[in-house]
């Protein structure tokens, strides 16, 4: 298993990025340029990462592939396609998206959002971001998000299904599933699910954590890992499972302390557990 994050010490080569990301305690990296940059700039940090034994976990998209403007689903279409083509060409993991939002918040909630007509939206899109680029050392996921495809793990099987494609692996945040009281108090249960029915097509997984409040009627909210109520004692010995390149990845955090003190934990949980990160 490998582990990684956000690197916030500066750097002015790629040398410095890999050493960066060493002196953070990760073995995982998500790659710190998209494909417009220069190509030599691109093979600097792939070779960089490659000959301190990081692992290029992620190439996000981060965009909205369901907009309903032509002309920018058009050009987050074209954005997806250049990502996935970057990503296997410096061999990462996977590259990463969310399946789309049908409202104005290119990542929110929308009434149609989880009917069957967008279903079959996001398996067409998905299919043909990868007809058209048919990576060989990668694979295109959809992170799960609590209320679009795919938001439980029987959608993600669903999904896989439906888009038939040996280069569609999975995701997972389990922050993003845990959308109620009683998810929120059996996290280890819905982690255990995920990885039962989804197994070694996960290639990638992000770590940050959930709390709820008091506050009616449910509020929840992330926070770092180590301060809510997620099992990452089931998180981390199910990962376990996976092939030694998948990660564990950071994220969502503001502050360098907050990753310094997140690495902390998982790290010694780790540790306690005889899993090595």
């Amino acid at each position: 298993m490998r582990f990684g994050g956000f690197i916030f010490k500066k750097w002015n080569t790629p040398e410095e990025w890999a050493q960066a990301a060493i002196e953070a305690g990760y073995s995982a990296v998500y790659f710190p340029v998209d494909y417009r940059a220069d190509l030599k700039v691109i093979d600097g940090y792939k070779k960089a990462a490659e000959d301190a034994d990081l692992v290029i976990c992620e190439i996000g998209v981060w965009n909205n592939l369901l907009d309903r403007d032509p002309e920018k689903r058009a050009a987050n279409m074209d954005r997806a396609i250049h990502q996935l083509e970057l990503a296997d060409y410096v061999g990462a993991n996977c590259c990463v998206n969310i399946s789309g939002s049908c409202g104005e918040q290119w990542d929110g909630h929308h009434p149609d959002n989880l009917t069957q007509k967008t279903f079959e939206e996001v398996v067409l899109t998905t299919q043909k971001i990868i007809d058209t680029v048919n990576p060989k050392n990668t694979e295109y996921s959809l992170e799960p998000m609590p209320w679009m495809f795919p938001h439980t793990a029987d959608s993600y099987v669903d999904l896989i299904k439906a888009v038939d494609r040996k280069a569609f692996a999975a995701h997972l945040d389990p922050v993003n599933v845990i959308n109620s009281p009683i998810q929120y108090y059996r996290t280890g249960e819905v982690i255990q699910e995920w990885f039962d029915k989804l197994g070694t097509q996960i290639k990638s997984c992000h770590a940050k954590d959930i709390i709820m409040s008091g506050k009616l009627t449910v509020h929840l909210d992330e926070c770092r890992p180590g301060t809510g109520n997620l099992d990452y004692e089931t998180y981390l010995k199910c990962m376990t499972k996976l092939p030694d390149r998948a990660c564990l990845m950071l994220e969502h955090m503001t502050e360098e302390i907050d990753y310094i003190e997140a690495t902390k934990y998982i790290k010694g949980l780790a540790k306690k557990l005889g899993i090595k990160l």
